[in-house]
């Protein structure tokens, strides 16, 4: 049974949501934060990543950078940049790149749902990235960032949330990465009762990106009713902003992988060593991985095909018939010394948006020895290993398009 509530959401008026709208937060170094909200002080950047407004050499973990957030969020309100609907809504987002469409339902899930394990995760979150946003929501006084949830499909939710569609959008605009952002709202209580009878039928939602926010929304519930004697489980504190998905819309891409050094070994060595493990053949256009198993990898301005041997890999284990786990536990950790991939400093993950010529930029640029492209983990595989209580190597998953920050804020007082 999947809990989902309405909200009342705090917002941009429609004249002012392109510029309002930004990228989420961790998709960017504080840089280039800095070169995207420049000129442009209606940026949501300037609540999200408020160390922008901040001297360059602060610790973005300093109180001073919550408080900052604070602050320019109760700024954003007076100023009107952010406005909050007068009664509960369910909200409606659709995103369109390429020939990529996926249409969400914006809503509140429960934070119980997220503790009981009805919302199942796929990745373990590291303690200084949950501390952060427990700091940022709390302060904050907000989720000002929805977190990324995908569910089964259900053909009447779908036919529902279709029917919204065909009315006036809401926003409706273009950022500059090309992707289209269109926004609807769901205020008719008869659709918003259903879709909570038609949501509680569904058994199970699922982390696509946000496994930190989630975790940090079950924290500041337990700060929050620790310190609210008269807690009763109502407040806006025990759910938090997510927008549902469902499975047969959304699109993963692979999450590469580049390594700094060769762990001591030449070039010559490091191939002789890695025959061991895979067969490997030279290509003569770079190598973006068309199946399972397939991996390609970047060295010396040469691409290779790698191509694990049959023994390497266990199709009855869900984890580790993964390709990125057959990466990591034959080729990173052995060959490479890259024994714990969410700790370790030599290793760099890059989105599948960045494309192969990423790859290529980081190992020409001599800062990284190799690099390897990955086939994308599935839909299938994500849900079949979460159902399943089991957990994925880190950065197994890259979803795109990315929500935009901004649109929709829950605020928990």
């Amino acid at each position: 049974m999947s809990v989902i509530k309405p909200f009342r959401a705090l917002r941009p008026p429609k004249e002012l949501v392109e510029q309002v709208s930004a990228l989420p937060y961790d998709v960017m170094n504080v840089a280039e934060a800095c070169a995207m909200a420049a000129g442009n002080p209606l940026s949501f950047l300037h609540i999200s990543r408020p160390e922008i407004d901040l001297p360059a050499d602060i610790d973005p973990h300093d109180e001073l950078v919550y408080q900052k957030g604070k602050l320019n969020l109760q700024e954003f309100i007076n100023q009107g940049i952010l406005t909050q609907d007068g009664q509960d809504c369910f909200y409606v987002y659709r995103q369109r790149m390429g020939n990529i469409n996926q249409t969400g339902l914006v809503v509140c899930a429960s934070v119980d749902d997220y503790q009981n394990g009805v919302i199942k995760k796929h990745e373990h979150t590291r303690a200084d990235k949950e501390e952060d946003r427990v700091n940022h929501i709390d302060l904050l006084d907000a989720n000002d960032e929805p977190v990324f949830y995908l569910s089964r499909s259900c053909s009447e939710v779908e036919g529902i949330i279709e029917g919204v569609t065909n009315c006036t959008p809401e926003y409706d605009f273009v950022t500059d990465d090309g992707v289209a952002h269109t926004a609807w709202i769901i205020a008719d209580q008869t659709l918003i009762a259903r879709l909570i009878v038609l949501f509680a039928a569904i058994p199970k939602l699922y982390v696509a990106d946000g496994h930190h926010r989630s975790a940090a929304a079950g924290r500041v519930r337990e700060l929050r009713r620790g310190a609210n004697t008269g807690h009763t489980g109502s407040e806006e504190y025990n759910s938090f902003l997510t927008v549902v998905f469902p499975e047969n819309q959304l699109n993963i891409m692979p999450y590469n992988r580049a390594v700094k050094d060769l762990n001591g070994q030449s070039n010559a060595e490091f191939l002789t060593n890695l025959g061991k493990a895979f067969t490997v053949t030279l290509s003569t256009t770079p190598l973006i991985p068309a199946e399972r198993h397939q991996f390609g990898m970047y060295l010396e301005g040469n691409w290779y095909e790698l191509r694990p041997r049959t023994d390497m890999v266990n199709e009855q284990d869900t984890v580790s018939r993964l390709d990125v786990s057959i990466l990591q536990n034959s080729l990173l950790a052995p060959l490479l010394g890259i024994d714990n991939p969410r700790t370790n400093q030599r290793i760099h993950f890059v989105g599948g948006i960045r494309g192969t010529d990423e790859l290529v930029k980081l190992v020409d640029s001599g800062e990284y020895a190799v690099a390897f492209a990955l086939y994308p983990t599935s839909i299938h595989e994500l849900i079949e290993l979460a159902d399943q209580d089991q957990i994925m190597p880190p950065k197994s998953t890259w979803f795109e398009p990315k929500l935009r920050s901004g649109l929709f804020v829950h605020l928990l007082s």
